[in-house]
C-alpha cells in the first residue's frame, strides 16, 4: 500500500501530539491588557507546560497613544527590542505555543525579539492571538516567516480588549468560560487534548 505524503504528515503529527508530555510544553506569550494571559493560562489548564511571560528590557510606556506611536516607529525600522525574559532550557521543549495581541495589524516587536534570538528550528509551534475585533492581520504570516525551520499548527485567534477604547481584559467571567470552549475546541483539532 502507497500512502499520499498528507496522510504520512497527518500520521506523524498524530504521533507528536499523541505522545507529548506536558513536560516537553512551553506556552510564551506577551500581554499588554492581559487578554493574552488569560488564553496562555487556559491553554495551560488543558495541556500542562511552563508558562513564560516574554517581558522587555525598558518596558512600554502606558500611555496608548505613546505605546502605538513608539510600535510604528519600531516597525518601520525593524528595530528588535531587547527582551528581559531568558529561557535557558529552550531546548527540552517539543511544543512552542507562542501568544500575542494584534499590535499594528502584525505581531509585536517583543515577540519578533523572541522568536529571532530563540532556534525554534525541529519544533512544533502553535500561534495564538487576541485582538480588538480586526483579526490576526499578518501575525501568523509573520511567525510563519520567523519559524521557516519548525513545524507550524493552526494558530487561534480570538477577539480581546480594545484599548483604544477603553476596553482592556475582556475575556473574564462568562466570557472567559466561551473562550475556554473555543480554545478546547482548537486543542482538540490540532489533537493536543
Amino acid at each position: 500500500m502507497i500512502l499520499k505524503p498528507t496522510l504520512i504528515i497527518f500520521c506523524l503529527l498524530l504521533s507528536v501530539c499523541s505522545n507529548t508530555k506536558p513536560e516537553s510544553i512551553l506556552i510564551v506569550y506577551l500581554s499588554r491588557t492581559n487578554n493574552t494571559k488569560v488564553v496562555a493560562e487556559i491553554i495551560q489548564r488543558n495541556v500542562g507546560g511552563k508558562l513564560v511571560a516574554l517581558e522587555k528590557k525598558n518596558p512600554y510606556p502606558e500611555n496608548y497613544q505613546k505605546i502605538v506611536a513608539q510600535v510604528d516607529r519600531e516597525n518601520e525600522k525593524g528595530y528588535l527590542p531587547p527582551l528581559k525574559t531568558n529561557i535557558k532550557d529552550l531546548e527540552k521543549y517539543d511544543i512552542v505555543f507562542i501568544g500575542f495581541p494584534t499590535w499594528d495589524m502584525q505581531m509585536p516587536p517583543p515577540v519578533k525579539t523572541f522568536l529571532k534570538e530563540n532556534d525554534l528550528r525541529g519544533k512544533t509551534v502553535i500561534p495564538f492571538n487576541t485582538n480588538a475585533g480586526y483579526g490576526v492581520g499578518q501575525g501568523f504570516d509573520q511567525l510563519r516567516e520567523l519559524c521557516s525551520d519548525s513545524k507550524i499548527l493552526k494558530g487561534f485567534s480570538v477577539e480581546g480588549g480594545y484599548e483604544k477604547k477603553g476596553v482592556f481584559l475582556a475575556i473574564k467571567g462568562e466570557r472567559e468560560a466561551v473562550v475556554e470552549d473555543q480554545v478546547i475546541a482548537w486543542l482538540e483539532e490540532i489533537r493536543l487534548k
